[in-house]
Formats: C-alpha cells, sequence, structure tokens
C-alpha cells in the first residue's frame, strides 16, 4: 500500500475516492505525520482499524466555516490543543507573549488561541450541534478535572465542560481512542459511551456506577483551596490501572464529571505495532514555501524508546498523563526505526536521542506492578530508593551498543533526562562508563534543580548529597577514561518551600562550584501538577501541610537574579535580596562574597537603576551610613517598588518528563533561543551598571574627548 499524507482538504478526499469522513481531527498543531506528534499516532491507529479521518490543522477559530472544509464526519470530531498546552506554547512563566511556535509553518506565533480545546470545542458546537466531540491530547488529558488555570489565575471547571464535549480520551489514548470509535460505529450514542477506561464523560445518573470515590464539589473547592489540594491528593492515588477507581465530581445543576479508571499500559507487541504504522515522518508538504515546521528539525533523527516515569517530581504531569508504569518497545523495533533514518538523504550519521521522558527508565520499577498496580502511598525513588526497585540498566545499556553497531551509524546521543539517582542505585558501572565513553557530546544535562534539601522535599527530588555522589562518579570516570566533559545542571527558581534563604544557599553553592549556569527556568505552575497544586493553595496535597510559595513578582526575580548573581544586569536585585536575607555578609570584598559594595562616587550620583528612584535627597537619608541606608531603602521599598521592569524569565517546563519526548524537543529549542536573546540583553532588563565598569567608562569618553579636540585643532 502506498504511503501518504491523511487527506486535509475536499481535494484529497476525492483522489481517496472518501464521500464522508469518518472523524475529522482538529489540531492546534501543524499536520506533522510522525510519531513524536500524538495527533500522528492517533490518526494512523484509527486507520490500521478500518476509520477513515482527515486533519483540519490550525483551523482560523475566529471563521466558522473553517472547520467545515472536511464536511460533517460519520462518526465525530476529534480534538488536540498540541503537543503542548496552547498557554505554555503562547507564554512565558511571566505571561510575556512568545515570538515563535516551533510547531507553526515557519515557526510564526499566532496561528492557534489560547486554550486551544475549549475554543475548537465550542467552534465545532456552534456549527454542528448534534455531533459527538471527543477531545483529547496534553491539554485536555492534563485539565480534565476541575484545575487551576496560571494564565487566567483562576479556578476552572472540567475541560469537559468548558469545550462542550461529549468525552475526554486522557492519556496517550491509543486503547479508548478504538474503543470509541467502535462503540460510535455500532449505533452506541455518544451520551451511553460512559464504560470505556481512560476516558471522562458528564451525566446527571450516579447510581450505577461501580465503587466511586466522590471528590469535593467544584463550588466547594472553589470556596476552599484546602479542599482542591485534597481532591488532587485523591486523584494522584487513582491514576493506576490496576488500583484506580472511578472518581465523581460534582457541578451545579446536578450535573457530575465522571472519571474512569486509567487504561492498561501498552504492551511491547503493542507498542511496536504503533511504531510500525505508515507514517510520513515528516511535516505536509504544503508547508515547504512557509519554511516547514521547525519542531522536525530536533526529532526528526531521535528514537522513543519508552514511556511513563516512576520518579515523582512534583512539578512534572507525566504521573496524569502517561502513568507511573513504564512501556517499552524491542530492541527490533527501535532498530528497524533507527535503519529509517539512516535511509534519510539528510541523516549525517547521528542518532540525535535514544529515549523517552527518562532515558534510562526501561522496564517497571518492580515487579508486582503490572499484577497489582503501583503502591498508592509511596514513590518508587522519594525520598530513597524503594527496597523493592529493581534497578538494572542492561537492557538499555545493550540497545545502545546495537545502534552504534548499524552501518551509517557514526554516534548514538543520549539527550533524553538521566534519572541520576536510579543510576547511582545501579551496582553495575557499565553503564555509567558507556554513557561516558560513547553517548555525551561534550556535556550532560542533568537535574538536580535545587541544592537546599529542604525545598528538594517539595519537589520531590532526592537530596544534594546524592547529587554531590553522582558529580564525583562523573568526574572519576571522566578521568579514567582520559575525557574532559562537563555537567549542565538544570535548576529550578521560586519553586514552592524556596524562600530568599534558599535561593541564597543556591548562589553560594554556584559560587563554591564556580559556575554560573545559563539556564534557570523558574517554577512554571501548569495543570495538574502537584506543584502547581502547592502554588495555588500554599499546602502540599501529599500531606497536606502549608509551604510557603513565592508570587511576588518582584521576589521571583531575586531568586533568579541569585542563581545568575554574577551578571552585571543582576547587580541591583541580587543586592536588594541579600539584604532582605540578613546576608549582607555576602557584600564585600572577601573571596566568599557574591557581589561588590557599590561604588561610593557613583551612589553620590545616583546612577544606579534601581536607586535612582529612591528618595536620596532626603537630609536624614545623607545622614545614615551607606550600607544602613541600603538595609532601609530594601525593607521600605520592597513592596511599594514600582518601577521594576518585569524579567522575561526562559522556561523548561520539564517537558522530557511532563509532556513526553515531543514536547521537550521543542522545549529544549526554545531554551536555546530564549538563553541567548536574554544573555545579549542582559535578562532581567534595565536594573543598573555594574560600579566595576565605571572606571572604564570614564577612560573611554576620556578617549573620546581627546579624539575630538585634535580634529577640531586640525
Amino acid at each position: 500500500m502506498e504511503r501518504r499524507f491523511l487527506p486535509i482538504s475536499a481535494e484529497d478526499m476525492r483522489e481517496r475516492g472518501i464521500k464522508q469522513l469518518d472523524f475529522v481531527y482538529v489540531i492546534g498543531d501543524a499536520y506533522v505525520d510522525h510519531p513524536s506528534f500524538g495527533h500522528a499516532i492517533i490518526s494512523r491507529v484509527l486507520e490500521a482499524h478500518g476509520y477513515t479521518v482527515g486533519i483540519i490543522p490550525q483551523p482560523d477559530w475566529r471563521d466558522d466555516k473553517s472547520i467545515t472544509v472536511l464536511g460533517r464526519p460519520r462518526l465525530g470530531f476529534l480534538v488536540s490543543g498540541g503537543n503542548m498546552d496552547s498557554c505554555v506554547n503562547h507564554y512565558s512563566v511571566s505571561k510575556k507573549r512568545r515570538a515563535s511556535d516551533a510547531y507553526t509553518p515557519g515557526g510564526k506565533m499566532g496561528k492557534r488561541p489560547d486554550h486551544a480545546t475549549v475554543v475548537y470545542g465550542n467552534l465545532i458546537r456552534r456549527t454542528y450541534r448534534d455531533i459527538p466531540i471527543i477531545i483529547g491530547g496534553i491539554e485536555a488529558s492534563l485539565r480534565r478535572m476541575a484545575h487551576y488555570d496560571y494564565w487566567t489565575d483562576s479556578f476552572k471547571r472540567s475541560i469537559l465542560l468548558d469545550a462542550q464535549a461529549d468525552l475526554i480520551s486522557y492519556g496517550m489514548g491509543e486503547k479508548s481512542i478504538v474503543e470509541i470509535a467502535d462503540a460510535l460505529n455500532s449505533g452506541i450514542a455518544v451520551r451511553d459511551i460512559t464504560f470505556i477506561q481512560g476516558t471522562v464523560y458528564r451525566t446527571k445518573d450516579i447510581s450505577g456506577i461501580y465503587q466511586p470515590v466522590m471528590l469535593p464539589g467544584y463550588d466547594e473547592m472553589s470556596a476552599d483551596k484546602a479542599l482542591y489540594a485534597r481532591s488532587f491528593g485523591i486523584q494522584s492515588e487513582n491514576t493506576d490501572f490496576c488500583t484506580g477507581k472511578p472518581l465523581i465530581e460534582g457541578y451545579p445543576n446536578g450535573v457530575y464529571v465522571v472519571q474512569n479508571p486509567p487504561q492498561p499500559p501498552l504492551t511491547t507487541e503493542e507498542m511496536d505495532s504503533v511504531y510500525a504504522l505508515p507514517y510520513m515522518r515528516t511535516y505536509h508538504p504544503s508547508y515547504e514555501e512557509q519554511g516547514g515546521v521547525p519542531a522536525i528539525s530536533e526529532i526528526k533523527f531521535s528514537l522513543i524508546s519508552n514511556r511513563g516515569c516512576f520518579g515523582g517530581c512534583s512539578f512534572c504531569a507525566l504521573t496524569f498523563h502517561q502513568g507511573r508504569t513504564v512501556q517499552t518497545r524491542s530492541h527490533e523495533s527501535i532498530i528497524e526505526e533507527a535503519r529509517l533514518l539512516t535511509g534519510e538523504p539528510d541523516f549525517k550519521g547521528y542518532i540525535h536521542d535514544v529515549g523517552g521522558p527518562t532515558a534510562n527508565f526501561r522496564h517497571p520499577s518492580c515487579e508486582k506492578q503490572l499484577n497489582y498496580g503501583v503502591c498508592k502511598n509511596r514513590q518508587c525513588l522519594f525520598p530513597k530508593p524503594c527496597k523493592n526497585l529493581h534497578v538494572d540498566h542492561g537492557d538499555y545499556l545493550e540497545l545502545l551498543r546495537r545502534l552504534r553497531a548499524l552501518p551509517g551509524v557514526k554516534k548514538v546521543f543520549v539527550r533524553s533526562g538521566i534519572r541520576f539517582d536510579y543510576l547511582l542505585a545501579d551496582s553495575d558501572d557499565t553503564f555509567f562508563r558507556e554513557l561516558v565513553q560513547y553517548h555525551i557530546s561534550g556535556q550532560l544535562k542533568v537535574a538536580p534543580e535545587h541544592i537546599s534539601d529542604a525545598v528538594l522535599k517539595h519537589m520531590g527530588k532526592p537530596e544534594n548529597a546524592v547529587y554531590e555522589r553522582f558529580v564525583k562518579k562523573y568526574k572519576k570516570l571522566n578521568e579514567e577514561l582520559g575525557m574532559k566533559q562537563f555537567l549542565v545542571p538544570y535548576l529550578m527558581s521560586s519553586h514552592p518551600g524556596s524562600t530568599l534563604k534558599e535561593a541564597v544557599e543556591l548562589a553560594e553553592y554556584l559560587r563554591d562550584l564556580g559556575y554560573m549556569p545559563e539556564q534557570v527556568q523558574d517554577f512554571y505552575p501548569t495543570p495538574s501538577t502537584a506543584s502547581t497544586v502547592m502554588y495555588y493553595t500554599g499546602i502540599d496535597p501529599r500531606d497536606g501541610r502549608e509551604v510557603y510559595v513565592c508570587r511576588n513578582p518582584h521576589e521571583k526575580a531575586m531568586q533568579r537574579a541569585l542563581i545568575q548573581y554574577r551578571n552585571p544586569k543582576n547587580y541591583e536585585l541580587v543586592y536588594e535580596a541579600l539584604t532582605m536575607a540578613g546576608r549582607t555578609d555576602l557584600i564585600g570584598y572577601d573571596k566568599r562574597c557574591l557581589i561588590r559594595p557599590r561604588n561610593p562616587v557613583r551612589d553620590a550620583k545616583g546612577d544606579h537603576g534601581a536607586r535612582k528612584n529612591a528618595d536620596i535627597r532626603a537630609g536624614s537619608d545623607r545622614k545614615m551610613g551607606r550600607e544602613a541606608k541600603a538595609v532601609h531603602e530594601a525593607k521600605t521599598n520592597y513592596e511599594a517598588k514600582t518601577n521594576y521592569d518585569k524579567t522575561n524569565h526562559d522556561t523548561r517546563t520539564k517537558p522530557d518528563r511532563k509532556m513526553g519526548h515531543d514536547a521537550k524537543i521543542n522545549h529544549d529549542m526554545r531554551v536555546s533561543r530564549a538563553v541567548k536573546v536574554n544573555h545579549n540583553t542582559g535578562g532581567s532588563g534595565a536594573l543598573g551598571e555594574n560600579p566595576l565598569d565605571a572606571p572604564k567608562k570614564r577612560a573611554k569618553k576620556k578617549t573620546i574627548r581627546n579624539v575630538h579636540s585634535k580634529k577640531n585643532r586640525t
């Protein structure tokens, strides 16, 4: 059978002899027929089961006719906001509009609306009032129950209600979408499809639901944030296909939203069949004139080997989307796809990545999971590795060796996240040694996130001593192999639990390390993570205890600036942060100090950005000592300060752990671009000059005056 793209126009339908499609799939991304894109997998799976599917990529939501280009489908509409949540795609953590969209032709921004799934659902409902609408993808999956929305700073209902949809297919969706299609095809009304695992539906009759768990109602949670934290805790305990129960959430007027238990994870054979479908492995040719779809460049020569993650990071939504049970493809399936890559005309011999949410997870965390499910009240790795944890890198090691041996392959990189605590738990160092020797391109990116154990506890990450052991071992292996490769630690500022005290501790750690990271992630409250619940409620949903939350934009800027304290543009923020934290001992000329004192001459002129609006004209201020005056200013202006130019924060939302491998590639690309822009512009806006630059600038001005003087004499 000839491989070709699915229909995107009436002309494509005529060429295929299709008078009416079974499903029309509306997506927020450009149409890319590659297994790293959710819409490609779902549409190809349906096609493999005998259903015809057409794609409407990025319809104009301001024009009702844009949704009719493929006609009315026989069975229903499918809707996905895209590979990323549309709001994450559009905005940085500071809620500033991004400049480009890697999932749109030419990287053009503005081709999809905010909250795309809701907008598309309502557009379809206005046009086809009685058609079944099934929503899915990461945006719908993580908003399937009531949730906090950071971008509107509001507590929202289930997306099922706001999108006027009939069903949500949550999680990865291959099994549930086929069952939904079969049910509709057999004549069952969409309102009666209440029995499929991995789906969410609305009803007014909950009498027939077996062993349900009642969650707090929407109105109750809106009035009491503690109830939402409790609800999220219950949801977190019901994400497993073995132990999960039906969850019921009440709404006004007798309406209930019901979440059925998750679908069982795919077997290796099922995973292999999904990735063996006839994908075109690139974007639709209609995008060529616009410059193609940027996101394809990174994932084109990467291989997905697994799904799911038992890491349990608080800021990651993978548990809610892919589950904690790791699912893997066979070696044969991955090798076959690698051979396809080597046949591509632009393949240069480098496989960019072999992994998934966490590269070195290649099997469930323990043997009992497949029969009894994951534990409800404990994590596999946090706070310490479980005694039942099965640690073995042998299968992954063998896979990488086979890929290295393929004709035409020069190097195989591992760029997905490596879980370093799991790596250390392996008594056999063979994988670690070969990782360092063969699969790193000069530097290895890892995610300790922070160094304060108090913050790491809220993050669900191992204590800092574990990371220190990893660093020591990594350096030792490099020395033994005669290599000089570096570690690039991803660090996060402003996570719940982090005060200025912990931020200063992190800055001191970086000082001792002699390292200033170029990439810093401010905590980004995305839907359905424990950290987002902490941010909204001030409560840790795992134990019900209160947690400090940094919400003030200026304090967030200070925490971020402390991580990059060497950047001259951050001087004023760092100075203020150290003053507020009572750590002026770190301002001085000693080698342990983070920054130098202010320059007395420039202080007198009032040239520093953060000081120029201070009331330095007051006689009482002039009588104060310079350091005492700084303390006075910082304390009195901290909340009232109005001239702060909000920092254009870079975001790296852990798509390798939050949204799957495909979303991670886009984030890596976006962060790389953003860091370059931030570096060139100073990152945090006009926040004053480095006083150490003053002598250089005075000398430069003097030279210029001398030159002009000579010209005049001539």
